[in-house]
């Protein structure tokens, strides 16, 4: 099972990564841990990254695709994998496209997790209430801020997929457990 997880922030793609991961027995891939990873292992390219971040400076799309790469021929993935944050941009798509070709390995489905912007807004007000304000992107700018460059770069990526027949929506409003059995049945069909 090869999926990608597409919805802005706050629409619940990491819950439900989790769920699927313990559903499938498959490693969920968020570019941040794959980044953290190589810069920890000191590989080539994860020493590049760290140099590039370490300057405060964005990695490139050519060394985080290398990095996301180099993770799918990991043993682990080998069964199938969930890309959460990856790709970002059709750029990325694009790349990731080859990298999987190259790999002779396809993409089962892309999960575009559908969510209002005000309401996910009042969610993440509502947790940064119930845990004391604790974590910094929980305030209303920050999240508008995020929504804005998610439907600037990574919106388009639901038409790319879709012209190319692999995305499913499914409703991230909806309870946990029926955003799980929407996309289960998605993925089933």
């Amino acid at each position: 099972m090869r999926l990608i997880l597409l919805g802005p922030p706050g629409a619940g793609k990491g819950t439900q990564a989790k769920i699927l991961v313990e559903a499938y027995g498959i490693p969920q891939l968020s570019t941040g841990d794959i980044l953290r990873s190589a810069i920890a292992a000191k590989t080539p390219l994860g020493l590049e990254a760290k140099a590039i971040v370490d300057r405060g400076d964005l990695v490139s799309d050519a060394v985080v695709n290398g990095i996301v790469s180099e993770r799918l021929d990991a043993e682990d993935c080998k069964p199938g994998f969930i890309l959460d944050g990856f790709p970002r941009t059709i750029a990325q798509a694009e790349a990731l496209d080859k990298m999987l070709v190259d790999k002779g390995v396809k993409l089962n489905a892309v999960i575009e997790i559908k969510a209002d912007a005000d309401e996910l807004v009042r969610r993440v007000i509502q947790r940064a209430k119930e845990s004391g304000g604790a974590r910094a992107d929980d305030n209303e700018e920050v999240l508008r801020k995020r929504l804005g460059v998610y439907q600037e770069q990574t919106a388009p990526l639901v038409a790319y997929y879709a012209d190319e027949g692999l995305l499913k929506t499914v409703d991230g409003m909806a309870p946990v457990d029926e955003v799980t059995a929407a996309i289960k049945a998605a993925i089933a069909h």
